[in-house]
């Protein structure tokens, strides 16, 4: 393997005109096309760093998002427990007033049959007395006078 310097040189000048020309009717095309790809490359990259903020940021507003619907979700769900608790303390009041009111009709009602009670007793025992008198005295006072001491004395007495 021998090397001639003379085909060395003519390689070394066949490679500079081919450097040469390419360079003067491609070397600009190239490069517009490498810059125009730089460009998309680093536009790509801005959109991404943008896109991925952007999405930082809505995973923040998610996240807030998120942390005020739980705080709603805790007072809304206290709010319904106190308004259950004060339906439930309303509705215990309520019967307790109700049968507190039917006690006292119940009471009401025991009363008057009470006094009603009393009064047909009074009432029987008035007759009878009245009754028993006129048998004795044999018609010797009338019934109405006789009415009226007999309610004296059940006065007295006390029945």
């Amino acid at each position: 393997m021998e090397m001639n310097f003379s085909t060395v040189i003519m390689t070394w000048v066949n490679f500079i005109i081919i450097v040469l020309v390419l360079k003067h009717f491609f070397w600009d095309k190239i490069k517009g096309i490498i810059q125009e790809r730089q460009d998309s490359i680093d536009e790509k990259l801005t959109k991404a760093d943008e896109d991925s903020e952007k999405a930082r940021m809505y995973l923040l507003q998610n996240e807030r998002i998120l942390n005020t619907a739980r705080e709603e979700g805790k007072k809304i769900t206290e709010e319904q427990k106190q308004k259950g608790d004060k339906i439930y303390e309303e509705i215990v009041q309520n019967a307790k007033d109700e049968s507190a009111s039917i006690i006292k009709r119940a009471n009401l009602e025991i009363e008057r049959e009470k006094e009603k009670a009393e009064y047909e007793v009074k009432k029987q025992a008035v007759e009878l007395a009245v009754e028993l008198s006129m048998k004795a005295l044999d018609n010797q006072i009338d019934e109405e006078t006789h009415r009226k001491l007999i309610g004296d004395f059940i006065a007295k007495v006390g029945i």
